[in-house]
């Protein structure tokens, strides 16, 4: 059991490789990483069991770009005649698991093992309990069962506050009728992602102002609005009807780059299609001169070397608001609902 599986977009296997190669080095951890393309998946495989614990202890998950979900552990083989006894012997010797997931890959393959899964967890769930290997509740470990096919799984375990927060880190977003594109889901998952739920009602209040460059036709203004913010959107292309009618959207026909409120708001968001480079030095000036308090921001990625260039625009906006003297917190992950591109949040203590 010396080995994390990393779960990630179809095709951005190498840049799950490249982010834990980096990070497991940094920590002094030995092992290499492996994967195939289009899998969604990854491995790294550790010298040690303890070793892959401990990337999973030490790392802190929320800080990844392109890892959707992790655990520490193996795989192992199914029989069809006894699954449940297959997967009982694996954990001999773990601790004792104070949740279970069962998770498949986000490939039509995975998606086809579905309703396997769903029939599958109840007797494995009971078995489990029954053996003491499960006490639903308690402070252990989650037990993260990864479904290769109905013959193969990665047995896994992962603290549960240091691991995704949901299944397969999928969040499980509905898409709001009202909404004028399906953008929208973005920016909800990143307030998900990036803001903790206690803290929406303070960092999402109505009454809030907020600017949304390339806000055509609405997507991202739309969730702006749906918290009852005051939003300025700017773009040259048309906006939604029934935003404009609440009365709560200013449309400005002017270029997200050279465009600059008149005094401070509460947030910025921007998803505009161009080089990752110009969105992140947008992101970093709206921060630096103090013309917003939280920013969303999407980089879009090149073709290659994604991974090193993300890293690169990061620690170059790292490091020009420190130069103005700034406290910031800075994230970035490619969420579900992302495509070729990155999602970053940038806010200013």
């Amino acid at each position: 059991m010396d080995t994390l599986l990393l779960h990630c977009r179809p095709g951005f296997e190498n840049e799950v490789c490249a982010e834990i190669n980096d990070l497991a080095a940094e920590l002094g951890v030995s092992g290499y990483a492996r994967a195939k393309p289009n899998s969604a998946y990854a491995q790294f495989v550790c010298g040690t069991p303890e070793e892959a614990w401990r990337l999973v202890r030490t790392l802190e998950f929320s800080r990844l770009i392109f890892i959707r979900q992790w655990a520490a552990g193996g795989f192992i083989a199914l029989p069809e005649g006894d699954r449940l006894g297959a997967i009982e012997q694996s954990l001999d010797g773990a601790p004792v698991a104070g949740s279970l997931w069962l998770e498949v890959f986000d490939t039509n393959e995975g998606k086809a093992l579905s309703t396997f899964c769903r029939k599958f967890e109840g007797p494995l769930r009971k078995a489990l309990i029954r053996q003491g290997r499960l006490k639903e509740g308690t402070a252990g470990p989650r037990l993260l069962l990864s479904f290769v096919s109905g013959r193969e799984v990665f047995v896994g375990l992962a603290p549960a506050d240091n691991s995704a927060l949901w299944p397969m880190g999928i969040p499980r977003l509905k898409f709001p009728r009202e909404a004028p594109s399906r953008s929208t889901l973005k920016l909800e998952e990143a307030w998900h992602h990036f803001l903790p739920r206690a803290e929406w009602d303070a960092r999402l209040a109505p009454g809030m102002t907020a600017v949304d460059l390339g806000a055509s036709p609405g997507g991202w203004t739309w969730q702006l609005v749906n918290r009852h913010m005051k939003v300025s959107a700017v773009d040259n292309g048309p906006m939604n009807e029934q935003l404009m009618d609440s009365g709560l959207v200013d449309h400005v026909r002017a270029d997200g780059f050279a465009f600059r409120p008149r005094r401070p708001v509460d947030w910025m968001v921007c998803d505009i299609v161009e080089k990752p480079a110009r969105n992140a030095a947008l992101m970093e000036a709206w921060i630096g001169e103090g013309l917003c308090r939280e920013a969303v921001v999407n980089l879009k990625l090149p073709m290659k070397q994604r991974y090193a260039e993300v890293r690169r625009l990061l620690a170059r906006v790292e490091e020009g608001l420190q130069a103005r003297g700034l406290r910031v917190t800075l994230g970035c992950k490619q969420l579900y609902h992302d495509r070729e591109e990155v999602t970053c949040h940038l806010r200013r203590l």
